[in-house]
């Protein structure tokens, strides 16, 4: 029996929610795993709301939608209100405490609340505090192989910002660590 993670990645547009989808995915098409990489926006992609679905499996996947998510990334406070009471038992909840308030411990699930907003700050990676969140969520599910990870950076990082592909690396690294 094959191991499903159903993820939803949510923030407001321009934090990099749709990229750190798009990383799983890419790591998921690296390992020849089934995969389906759906993202939504609200009404204005840049300070509006955004999330990203993102089913890894090794069997094929009946629907894209994930309405109940067992790995989930929320990047701010409402994105955590929305879909915090959704995950399923067993989930992982990784969230950025700078941004979210009132993190919870949910009998059953796995939360991890980091820094990442200040981390990334730090390490002089503004703008990379969803790649800290997702090394966090690969450090609690190990949803792919390390190597495939910076693999899918690579395939993730467009050419026209490859000086990217190290800085999301060391953003992985950070929050892998934290």
């Amino acid at each position: 029996m094959s191991k499903e993670l159903q993820i939803v990645l949510a923030g407001f547009g321009g934090q990099g929610v749709l990229f750190a989808g798009k990383v799983i995915a890419n790591a998921g098409l690296i390992e020849g795993r089934e995969l389906s990489w759906l993202p939504s926006y609200g009404p204005e992609m840049r300070g509006g709301t955004a999330n990203c679905s993102v089913t890894l499996s090794d069997d094929p996947i009946g629907s894209p939608l994930v309405t109940t998510p067992n790995a989930l990334v929320a990047m701010n406070q409402p994105s955590y209100d929305k879909f915090a009471g959704q995950v399923a038992e067993g989930a992982v909840v990784v969230a950025d405490s700078d941004l979210v308030s009132g993190i919870e411990d949910a009998p059953g699930v796995r939360v991890s609340a980091i820094p990442a907003t200040k981390l990334s700050q730090e390490a002089g990676l503004d703008g990379l505090s969803n790649i800290v969140l997702l090394g966090k969520l690969w450090d609690m599910t190990r949803f792919c192989g390390r190597e495939t990870l910076d693999a899918a950076i690579d395939k993730s990082v467009p050419p026209s910002k490859e000086w990217l592909k190290e800085k999301n690396k060391q953003a992985l690294q950070i929050g892998i660590d934290a």
